[in-house]
């Protein structure tokens, strides 16, 4: 292993594969820095919903970039790897652990990023009402004619990923992928890296998730639900796009009870997984892949 000042270790995984018990356990042995790598859980009103470490976690090992976005703002790729940097520049003896679950934050660490023009919420708005009604497959014939680049590395043609390529296209005139092409250098650059998927077994990884928001219910996730409705934000931010967020406005609304409430998150988390999984095997196969 390299000097402290020179080394980072990497943990990405599906969500509930045990990447914060990884990294908890790691930083205590090395002496380390946390450092949240998901796009979610950097915001401050959804801890149970997000999966956020309890109090007892961050008492024994510093937690950096958990809770600290309040959910009406739009925190980007840009946003966290400025963040990002700041930290690194700011601990330069600590073995910075890096934990989550958003690839495109894993890259500008280990590849760079580019950072896209700014994107008007009207660009946003009319990327929206493209893809407003459209399921996979009309999503996929929508972004392959309006941006063959973007379509041709799209592992899925999920919505949020659809609406980001339509909104900058709206925005510049420029394809997404244009950017991303850009000569670029990760904010690890020069560091020892151990990068790590976490890749547990299917089945137990959907029995995680269901135990997960089980207990993210009884927890407390209702109470911040209904915390977060009731500041009237805009439905697009990713904060109200979070999975839990609308099936617990679904069900305060009276439309579907707790059971049904939790049964669908479990089933989008699941649908998330996936997804990551498969993002993650695109562009992490060169990472150790652990079984867990």
């Amino acid at each position: 292993m390299a000097n402290a000042g020179e080394s980072a270790v990497l943990i990405a995984g599906p969500t509930a594969s045990g990447k914060s018990a990884l990294a908890l356990r790691l930083a205590r042995e090395r002496d380390g820095i946390i450092v949240n790598t998901d796009a979610l859980q950097v915001y401050d009103v959804l801890r149970q919903i997000t999966a956020r470490p309890p109090d007892a976690d961050l008492a024994e090992a510093p937690h950096l970039l958990y809770g600290t976005v309040p959910p009406s703002v739009r925190f980007s790729t840009g946003d966290w790897s400025r963040a990002a940097q700041a930290i690194i520049r700011a601990n330069p003896d600590r073995v910075l652990i890096f934990v989550g679950g958003t690839g495109l934050y894993f890259e500008s660490l280990v590849s760079g990023f580019v950072e896209i023009p700014h994107v008007p919420p009207e660009a946003v708005a009319a990327a929206e009402a493209e893809i407003a009604g459209l399921d996979r497959e009309g999503r996929a014939r929508l972004i392959a004619a309006r941006d063959p680049l973007v379509a041709a590395r799209l592992s899925a043609p999920d919505p949020q990923r659809v609406t980001r390529a339509l909104a900058v296209l709206n925005a510049t005139g420029r394809s997404l992928a244009s950017f991303q092409d850009e000569a670029q250098v990760g904010l690890l650059e020069g560091y020892a890296l151990e990068k790590v998927v976490l890749n547990p077994d299917r089945d137990v990884l959907r029995q995680r998730i269901a135990r997960r928001f089980a207990a993210m219910f009884a927890e407390g996730a209702v109470e911040e639900g209904r915390a977060l409705l009731a500041l009237d934000l805009d439905p697009s931010l990713p904060a109200m796009k979070a999975i839990g967020v609308p099936e617990i406005a679904a069900m305060l609304r009276g439309d579907l009870t707790e059971a049904e409430a939790i049964e669908r998150a479990v089933i989008a988390t699941r649908q998330y997984a996936k997804r990551q999984r498969t993002w993650f095997r695109g562009r992490m196969a060169d990472w150790e892949w652990v079984t867990v």
